[in-house]
């Protein structure tokens, strides 16, 4: 036996889309119900063990056996349930040494991350079952219990003997499927070197984050407190049934004369630049009634193990056109920063549920309570946090492939970007809180803004205009940073020229060391890390303008299959936050070899778990800032700190 395809069925009483496998498989009622299996390619066996059957002991034998290759599409999932079912304590999981996710695999090619969506773009000849989720949901989740059913809370094989056959054909062809896809992409392995940073991804996962959950439960306390007393206040002004309604606060919004199209956070904000009065009152309730930073917390209840650690919170290639991870779960990706002065007094105050001071001293409990999210994750007890942050890497990347040389030396002096940047667009010094200081802002939100292609649009989302720009300013701003960059404004249309003449000529083209080529119906650009960004059936289009541009078929922005519309500045984005990644993986791994607990990343950050006494936060920058042997010449820098609780400095 060289290789294993597996799938499972499997109950439990958690809802594994809200909780995350991790917890799913933790619940007392979980079971495997089904495992289907295929040994090197051959036949694929269903052992039913909802109805006794037993999984033969060389399968059991071979999936904690490292020189047997275990291949699932997601493969943590079959992973984690497994080490549940094979008796692993709490934390203890099966090696992912050699496990390998045929999702992970399809992403690296740009595919969805789905089965089912994998098989129809690939259009293959077994494609998953359509019946799939009314079955899941009659076997493998929680029923309600009603008259009809005899009051039942779960369906057995046995209430419906038919379904249960079907499921098993489900499950079987869940495997054939896998398999079709494996062959199907292997003309396009994973490399060695990928294979590794997932596998240090399942380990990280693995390891997971300690949340604070006293502190939690007092967060969703404090929260219900104020969202009473708001709600209240809400019902007594305005004499609405529900204030959590959108329709019923518009239309009082309008019997006020407010001119008002929905209640999104920009068009209350927008409103209350004008409003005064109940209606500024009502405006400011609004805004903290909608405040979901206090789902954070809920999720953070929701997924944490028995052993107070959060799991399964990053997702490995989660983002396809870059293989950048994504968040899952709690999302720490996108957790609000924290700017309060003193965050030990205000987690003390949220612990002990003092409301009341809690508005006096920070004004409203919503905002404090979204600033405390990060502090929920704590160190395990011995030991502290330390944070090590890549600085300005996407800026350094993009200036380090252009050759923008002036923005190099600033890199490797430790200047400030945007002085030096601001400076370089208006021909004047530009000193922070010192000569000219007040143009450091203008080329801040330039660097934020301009550096893929951006221009007047790219600047007013940016919040220009609200910090204070004039609307007739942005052009020149815009032509100004162009004009400081000569050579990255270079390197976005030699970008855009090599995938045109890539993809009308069926060819291969080098520059600024990366190698665009067409392979098999897709656009490939090789990294100089190696890696390579795959875009499916690409072809030339016309863009919006009327020019001519490359498509190419992914998930857009609707979380749909469609054709996307690009072009040299976008794909210049792609490649640097690509191999920002890389760079930050390599860094992870060289951490993970010399003993470092990597408990959580999120963008460019690395948190590790680190005992007292032992390593510094200088170390463990130095370790970042290494260049990795493909970048030289990359001016790299990481900072650090340590702290008590996670946050952001």
């Amino acid at each position: 036996m060289k290789t294993i395809s597996i799938d499972i069925e499997t109950f439990s009483s958690v809802d594994l889309t809200k909780a995350g496998v991790y917890r799913y498989a933790e619940s007392l009622d979980f079971e495997i119900l089904l495992f289907a299996y295929a040994i090197d390619g051959g036949e694929v066996e269903v052992v039913d063990v909802a109805c006794g059957e037993r999984i033969p002991k060389d399968i059991i034998d071979a999936l904690t056996d490292k020189n047997v290759r275990k291949f699932a599409f997601n493969a943590q999932f079959e992973r984690v349930c497994l080490s549940r079912f094979l008796g692993m304590g709490n934390g203890e999981y099966i090696s992912p040494d050699s496990w390998y996710c045929t999702m992970v695999w399809s992403a690296t090619l740009g595919l969805p991350l789905s089965l089912e969506k994998v098989g129809a773009v690939l259009g293959l000849e077994k494609q998953k079952l359509t019946v799939g989720k009314d079955l899941i949901r009659y076997f493998c989740k929680p029923c309600e219990p009603t008259a009809i059913n005899g009051g039942r809370r779960r369906n057995h094989p046995y209430h419906a003997y038919d379904k249960w056959a079907q499921f098993k054909e489900y499950n079987k062809r869940d495997v054939e499927t896998e398999m079709q896809i494996q062959a199907r992409l292997g003309a396009f392995p994973v490399s060695d070197t990928e294979w590794d940073n997932y596998h240090l991804d399942q380990r990280i996962n693995d390891y997971g984050i300690a949340l604070d959950t006293d502190f939690v439960d007092h967060a969703i306390a404090c929260d219900a407190v104020t969202t009473t007393k708001n709600t209240e206040r809400t019902k007594a002004l305005t004499g609405v049934d529900n204030p959590n309604s959108p329709a019923q606060l518009k239309a009082w919004l309008v019997e006020q004369g407010q001119t008002i199209e929905n209640l999104s956070k920009a068009e209350v904000a927008r409103l209350l630049k004008d409003a005064s009065g109940n209606v500024e009152e009502i405006l400011r309730l609004r805004q903290e009634l909608a405040k979901s930073s206090i789902k954070k917390y809920v999720a953070m209840k929701t997924v944490v193990n028995a052993d107070d650690r959060a799991r399964g919170l990053i997702q490995f290639y989660g983002a396809a056109r870059t293989g950048r991870f994504s968040g899952r779960n709690i999302q720490v990706q996108n957790l609000p920063q924290n700017h309060l002065d003193d965050l030990p007094k205000a987690r003390e105050m949220v612990r002990n549920e003092a409301c009341t001071a809690i508005e006096e001293t920070y004004g409203n409990i919503p905002n404090v309570l979204s600033e405390l999210i990060r502090t929920a994750f704590v160190p395990k007890e011995g030991h502290r946090f330390i944070v090590s942050d890549f600085s300005a890497i996407e800026a350094r990347v993009l200036a380090w492939y252009a050759g923008e040389a002036w923005r190099l030396d600033v890199f490797r002096e430790g200047g400030d970007i945007y002085c030096a940047s601001a400076s370089q667009m208006f021909g004047i010094p530009v000193v922070k809180n010192g000569v000219n200081g007040h143009l450091r802002q203008k080329g801040k939100i330039a660097e934020l803004a301009l550096g893929y292609g951006g221009s007047v649009g790219a600047l007013k989302a940016m919040g220009a205009v609200a910090m204070g720009i004039k609307e007739d300013e942005l052009q020149g701003l815009v032509t100004a940073w162009r004009g400081a960059n000569p050579n990255i404004t270079k390197f976005w249309w030699k970008v855009d020229r090599a995938v045109k003449y890539v993809v009308a000529n069926k060819a291969s083209y080098e520059c600024y060391g990366l190698t665009f080529s067409y392979e098999k119906g897709i656009l490939f650009i090789r990294l100089p890390s190696g890696r390579r960004l795959a875009y499916v059936r690409p072809r030339m289009g016309v863009n919006g303008f009327g020019g001519e541009c490359v498509t190419y078929e992914g998930v857009g922005a609707s979380k749909k299959w469609e054709r996307i519309e690009s072009y040299g500045p976008k794909f210049v984005e792609n490649i640097v936050q690509a191999t920002a990644r890389d760079i930050l993986v390599e860094a992870m791994q060289r951490l993970y070899k010399k003993s470092f607990a990597i408990t959580m990343h999120v963008h460019d950050e690395v948190v590790l778990e680190v005992p007292f006494g032992v390593s510094n936060v200088k170390e463990c920058c130095q370790v970042m800032s290494i260049n990795p042997e493909w970048a030289q010449g990359l001016p790299l820098n990481a900072e650090g700190y340590e702290c008590e609780f996670y946050k952001k400095e």
